[in-house]
């Protein structure tokens, strides 16, 4: 085992903003956070722009740059610039003195688990945490020799290649997935199949809201699991940590999910409205929160995993938009206008073949995310045992 030495991140920069200075109206790339991936390093989009638009709180970094976001650290992002461009301030840029430490390095220690700890512990403000700079700069990192420095980002680059096309195949069961629903029943904003749009969900299931927490009562309670907001995704549930409340023998068998079950949210962020999946009875005696409705269908002319797919479509999207009460960038709704939410309905044949269809695509998708799973825990063990001195 060998420990490396440490030195300060101050100690390792030579420089931070560029002095590029571009015509005024060049095109140049203007990095903000929400074109980095979190965790990764990877730009998702960038956006061009003339040098005159991007307006007074950005400045110019060169290519090679380290950008750490000092803005929200928890969300882990940090990248290399691959070119010159202008960033926001919420961005540390940082010039590496090339003798002493490689950026891709860096930057991957920055991203590492140990940081990451670090980072979340020594910030300021609540609603929008920042990193203190102070202590940021006095962090010491560990420190190889360049050659060795060199041959861990070689051995991460592989591993992140990895679970780079674990992911994007992943991704592409998703995009084949959306495929095969506009083939079957084209789009359903326009319905150009034209299918009957004559019940509203209420008229096809049963919907009712969730166990109220901080309420009172005076029977005798147990301890039950339920479903919070963060349990429900888009299509698919998150049961890594499922919370539980103490509820009476009355309110589990009000409350209790049954498999297919359709729960949707009440609010959130505008754009997830809508967002809803199916229960798949994995916990005995699960209940549901408030802020969750439960949508049970009691008419045969439609199918749980199509409706799931249609409440989630654009078609859903809008409808809830439109409806929702919006405050401060939170939008919601309530039962009344969920349960107006207008349905197509194809022949329930048709419904059952899709079923089908998602059954085996997720199949294979389940597959997969555990390939995922295996590349992930392989890179974050080389990333250990390579910034610990033991790979």
């Amino acid at each position: 085992m060998t420990a490396f030495p440490r030195r300060a991140i101050a100690q390792l920069i030579i420089s931070g903003k560029s002095n590029i200075k571009p015509a005024i109206e060049e095109k140049v790339w203007g990095l903000n956070l929400d074109q980095i991936e979190s965790g990764t390093g990877k730009i998702l989009e960038k956006n061009m722009a003339a040098l005159s638009e991007l307006g007074p709180s950005t400045y110019p970094f060169a290519a090679g740059t380290v950008l750490y976001s000092k803005l929200r650290p928890y969300l882990n992002k940090v990248i290399v610039a691959e070119e010159d461009g202008y960033a926001t301030t919420e961005l540390v840029a940082m010039r590496c003195d090339l003798d002493q430490v490689f950026p891709d390095y860096l930057a991957y220690y920055l991203r590492s688990p140990e940081f990451l700890s670090f980072a979340n512990r020594v910030v300021a403000g609540a609603k929008m945490p920042r990193m203190v700079m102070s202590e940021f700069w006095k962090y010491e990192i560990p420190l190889p020799p360049l050659p060795e420095q060199r041959r861990i980002v070689a051995m991460l680059d592989k591993a992140d290649a990895l679970r780079a096309k674990r992911r994007e195949a992943i991704t592409k069961l998703d995009q084949l997935l959306q495929s095969v629903f506009l083939e079957m029943f084209g789009d359903p904003v326009t319905n150009p199949k034209g299918w009957p749009e004559t019940k509203f969900l209420g008229d096809v299931a049963d919907i009712c809201s969730g166990i109220t927490k901080g309420r009172r009562t005076t029977d005798d309670t147990q301890e039950t699991p339920y479903l919070a907001v963060a349990n429900v995704q888009d299509r698919h549930l998150k049961l890594d940590s499922v919370k539980t409340i103490w509820a009476t023998d009355a309110e589990i068998e009000r409350y209790r999910l049954a498999v297919n079950d359709l729960l949707l949210t009440e609010g959130g962020d505008p754009d997830k409205l809508g967002r809803g999946a199916l229960w798949d009875g994995s916990i005995r005696d699960c209940i549901h929160q408030n802020h969750v409705f439960r949508v049970r269908i009691n008419s045969p002319s439609i199918s749980p995993i199509f409706l799931n797919w249609l409440v989630g479509s654009a078609r859903g999207k809008r409808y809830f938009l439109s409806v929702s009460k919006q405050t401060t960038g939170i939008a919601s709704i309530n039962m009344t206008q969920l349960k107006k939410f207008p349905l197509l309905i194809p022949p329930i044949e048709l419904q059952v073949h899709f079923a089908l269809a998602v059954s085996k695509i997720e199949a294979h998708q389940q597959e997969l995310e555990k390939a995922r799973d295996s590349a992930e825990q392989l890179f974050q063990s080389i990333q250990q045992q390579a910034f610990a001195g033991t790979l």
